[in-house]
C-alpha cells in the first residue's frame, strides 16, 4: 500500500518538486487492526459516565485514540518515501571579449552591442532561460555596463573552459560569443572543441588598413657587461609597397642603432638586425621603434620594449685533471651549455707547472684527481684550502686513499687497480633538488661504468643521488653523492660519462638527462648561502603593467630565526630617477608587501631595516612590462570565430544579427534536465513524532486534570 502527497518550489535556475511516500513492509490490512486497538482503548477508558461533560469525555477519547492508534502504527514500522525531482532551466551564457582589440570598432558599436546584449537577455529571461554574462574578467558582470574593454590579451580557449568549469552540473544548451576573432593567447579558436554549440558574433573591420607594425623583437636575456649582443626584430607592414621607413633601437632618448627598412610588396615583412653594448650592470631597458608615416592607421604598434639583463663577468670554473680522457670531453659538453659558466681546462700530465693563484675561480671539478702517488696535491689543495665547492670524478687512476682525507662526502674503502662494473639507478627520496622521474626511468638503460670496488661509508650531511646497480642487483653503494652541509661538495664514482651522453644520444636523438643531472649538480654545489639578516625581492623578475608587484620579506636575527613585526622602507626608483618611499612591517601571518598602480619600466629598490640594532639592506630591481599585443594586429578574423562555431555545431552571425541569433536559440529545443533523489526513512525515526505524542498525551493530561481527573 503507497500513500503519497507532493509540493513544489521555485528557485532562478530550477524547480523542485518533492513527493512523499508511505511504504508498509506488512499487510495494510493491520493498520485497522491498529485504529481498533486505539479505538478499544478509548472506548474502554472513556465509557465510563465520568463528572465531566460529554464533550470533555469525547475530546479525551479522542486524544486517547490518536496517541495509541499511531504507537501501534509504529509496530508496523513502515517506510516513509522521500522523492526530490529538481527541473532545470534551460542557461545560456552570452561570453564578450572585452580586450582592448575590441576598442577599434569604436565606441558606438560597443554601446550598441552592451545595448543589444543586454535586451537579448531580458528577451529571454522572460521566455523562462537563465541567462549569464561571462568575460575575461575574474568575476562575471551582472549588467554589460560594468565590462570595460581593457584587457591586454585575448584568451577564447581560457574563456571558454571556464563557463565550461562554472555551468558542469547546470542545464547549459548554447553560449554565445561576441569577438573580433583576434587572439594571442592559448588554442586558436579554430581548433577548440566544446561540448556546447558556441554560436559567434562577429564585431570588428575584417579588412586590412594601412599599418607598419613591429611585429616582434627577439634579443638574448642575458648579457655580459662590455659584450656586444644583438636585437632581432620583425618589422611589418601593409600597404606601404615602395615606401621605406627608418627603425632605431634606443635606450631613453639615445640611438644606439638604426637602419633603413624597404617595403617592396603591399603586404611585407623585413627582419633587421641591430647591436647594442652591455654598458652598465642591471637590466637595459632597450626600445625598437620605426618613423610614423602618413596613412599608419595604428601608430601605437610602431614599437616594442625589450628587457636584457647585464651581468658582471661568468662563473669561472676550472677543471683539473690528471690525464686526457673522453669524460673530460664530455664535461666541458655539458658545462658549456650553460652560458653563465666560464671553463678552464688543464691537463697536469702535460702541463704541471701551473699558477692558478692569478685567477679567482668559484667552482674546482678534479677527474682522477689525486691520483695513486699524489702527485699534484701541492697544485690543487691550495684551492680546496680557500672553500672552492669541488666535484670529484673518480677514475681508474684515482688514489681513494688520499681522496678520502680531501673530501667530506664519503670514504671509500679500495684497492688500488680493482673496479666494478656498475649501472645506476636514481634515488627518489632525493629531494634537495627537483628532478623529474620519468625522465631519469632513461638513467636505467644506460651502459655500465667502472666504479671503484670496496665499501662506500656516507659522511654527515651527504645525500644519494644514483645508486650502484650490479647486474639485476640493486646495492645501496653510492654512484653520485652530495653534501649539503655548509662546505658544498660532490663526488661521482664512475669513469663513462662520455659513454652515457653517447647511448642517450643513440635513443632519443638529445643529450638532456645526463646533461641535465650534471649542470643541477654543478650549480647546487657553486650556489652561495645567503648570510644575509634582511632579504627583500619581489616574486618575480618582470611584471605586467597593472599588475600588483609583490615583495617577499624575510628577517633573521643571529640564529637564523625569522624576525617579524619590524618596520621596513622601502624605496623604489625608477628610470627616470624618481623616488617612491613605501612603510611596511610583516607578521607572522603575511610576510609580503603590495604595490599597484606603478608605471612601466625598470626599477631599482632599496629595503633598510634596524635588526638588533644594526641598520641592514637589501638591494635589487624589477621590470614591468607594457605588454601591446592586442594592438600588434587589428584586423578581425572573422574566419576563426566561423570555424570556432562549425566545431561546435553552432551558428556564426554578425554584430547587426540579433534577431536572427535570438530566433536561433529558440529553435533549439532542449529537454529540460530532471534530478531526482530518493530517500527512505522509517517512522520510528522522524523526530516530529515524539512531539506530536509528547502534545497528545500532555494535552489529555492536562485536560484531565483540570476536568479532575485525577
Amino acid at each position: 500500500m503507497v500513500v503519497s502527497t507532493s509540493l513544489s518550489t521555485n528557485r532562478s535556475s530550477l524547480t523542485q518538486y518533492m513527493k512523499f511516500d508511505f511504504l508498509f513492509q506488512s499487510s495494510p490490512w493491520l493498520v485497522l487492526l491498529c485504529l481498533l486497538v486505539g479505538f478499544g482503548y478509548a472506548v474502554a477508558l472513556y465509557q465510563k459516565q465520568a463528572t465531566w461533560s460529554k464533550s470533555a469525555n469525547y475530546t479525551l477519547a479522542a486524544l486517547r485514540f490518536v496517541s495509541v492508534s499511531l504507537l501501534s502504527l509504529l509496530l508496523l514500522n513502515f517506510l516513509i518515501r522521500h522523492i526530490t525531482q529538481t527541473v532545470q532551466k534551460k542557461t545560456i551564457v552570452l561570453a564578450v571579449d572585452n580586450s582592448m582589440s575590441m576598442t577599434v570598432a569604436g565606441q558606438s558599436s560597443l554601446n550598441a552591442l552592451k545595448t543589444g546584449f543586454q535586451a537579448l537577455k531580458e528577451s529571454l529571461e522572460a521566455k523562462d532561460y537563465v541567462v549569464s554574462f561571462a568575460t575575461f574578467d575574474d568575476e562575471a558582470p551582472q549588467e554589460l555596463s560594468q565590462v570595460k574593454f581593457d584587457k591586454k590579451t585575448t584568451n577564447i580557449s581560457a574563456l571558454l573552459a571556464g563557463i565550461k568549469n562554472a555551468q558542469e552540473g547546470n542545464n547549459l544548451v548554447d553560449v554565445v560569443l561576441v569577438s573580433d576573432g583576434i587572439h594571442n593567447q592559448g588554442i586558436n579558436p579554430a581548433a577548440i572543441t566544446m561540448p556546447f554549440p558556441v554560436h559567434t558574433l562577429g564585431l570588428g573591420d575584417t579588412i586590412p588598413k594601412k599599418d607598419i607594425r613591429v611585429k616582434s623583437v627577439y634579443a638574448n636575456k642575458v648579457a655580459y657587461l662590455g659584450n656586444k649582443f644583438p636585437v632581432q626584430a620583425d618589422i611589418a607592414a601593409y600597404g606601404f609597397a615602395g615606401k621605406t621607413v627608418m627603425a632605431y633601437l634606443k635606450q631613453g632618448k639615445t640611438v644606439l642603432d638604426k637602419q633603413v627598412v624597404a617595403f617592396k610588396q603591399q603586404d611585407d615583412v623585413k627582419t633587421i638586425t641591430f647591436n647594442a653594448t652591455a654598458t652598465q650592470v642591471g637590466v637595459q631597458h632597450l626600445v625598437v621603434e620605426t618613423e610614423i608615416l602618413g596613412g599608419d592607421v595604428n601608430p601605437k604598434n610602431n614599437r616594442q620594449d625589450v628587457y636584457v639583463e647585464v651581468i658582471d663577468g661568468k662563473e669561472k670554473v676550472l677543471l683539473l685533471a690528471l690525464a686526457p680522457h673522453p669524460d673530460i670531453k664530455a664535461l666541458k659538453s655539458i658545462i658549456e651549455k650553460n652560458q653563465n659558466y666560464e671553463l678552464d681546462i688543464k691537463i697536469l700530465t702535460q702541463n704541471p707547472i701551473l699558477d692558478l693563484g692569478a685567477k679567482k675561480y668559484d667552482l674546482l671539478i678534479l677527474h682522477q684527481l689525486p691520483d695513486y702517488f699524489n702527485s699534484y696535491v701541492s697544485t690543487f689543495k691550495p684551492l680546496l684550502d680557500k672553500g672552492i665547492p669541488c666535484l670529484f670524478v673518480i677514475g681508474n687512476q684515482s688514489g681513494t686513499s688520499y681522496l678520502n682525507q680531501l673530501n667530506q662526502v664519503m670514504q671509500i674503502s679500495s684497492q688500488a687497480g680493482q673496479s666494478d662494473k656498475v649501472t645506476a639507478s636514481f634515488n627518489e627520496n632525493f629531494k634537495v633538488l627537483n628532478f623529474e622521474k620519468e625522465p631519469l626511468a632513461l638513467i636505467k638503460q644506460l651502459p655500465q661504468i667502472a666504479v671503484p670496488f670496496g665499501d662506500f661509508t656516507l659522511l654527515p650531511n651527504s645525500e644519494v643521488i644514483l645508486y650502484q646497480k650490479i647486474g639485476a642487483v640493486q646495492t645501496q653503494k653510492p654512484l653520485l653523492v652530495v653534501n649539503t652541509g655548509a662546505k658544498k661538495s660532490a663526488i661521482f664514482a664512475g669513469e663513462g660519462l662520455w659513454a652515457w651522453r653517447l647511448e642517450e644520444f643513440q635513443l632519443t636523438e638529445k643529450q638532456e638527462v645526463v646533461d641535465d643531472l650534471i649542470l643541477k649538480v654543478l650549480q647546487y654545489i657553486s650556489t652561495k648561502d645567503d648570510k644575509r639578516k634582511l632579504r627583500v625581492y619581489p616574486i618575480s623578475p618582470s611584471f605586467s603593467l597593472g599588475d600588483k608587484v609583490v615583495f617577499e620579506t624575510e628577517i633573521y636575527n643571529a640564529i637564523y630565526e625569522k624576525l617579524y613585526d619590524l618596520p621596513i622602507k622601502l624605496v623604489l626608483k625608477d628610470e627616470k630617477g624618481i623616488s617612491r618611499t613605501y612603510s611596511y612591517s610583516t607578521s607572522t601571518e603575511n610576510s609580503k608587501f603590495e604595490i599597484s598602480a606603478l608605471p612601466a619600466g625598470v626599477y631599482r629598490y632599496t629595503a633598510t631595516s634596524t635588526v638588533l640594532g644594526k641598520v641592514e639592506q637589501a638591494t635589487g630591481e624589477f621590470v614591468i612590462q607594457d605588454i601591446q599585443v592586442e594592438m600588434a594586429s587589428t584586423t578581425a578574423d572573422f574566419d576563426a570565430l566561423r570555424q570556432l562555431s562549425a566545431k561546435t555545431n553552432g551558428q556564426f552571425f554578425q554584430a547587426n544579427q540579433l534577431a536572427q541569433l535570438e530566433a536561433t536559440l529558440l529553435k533549439h529545443q532542449v529537454p529540460d534536465k530532471i534530478d531526482a533523489t530518493e530517500d527512505l526513512n522509517e517512522m520510528i525515526n522522524l523526530g516530529w513524532l515524539f512531539v506530536l505524542f509528547l502534545v497528545l498525551l500532555t494535552a489529555e493530561w492536562v485536560l484531565r486534570k483540570y476536568l479532575g481527573g485525577y
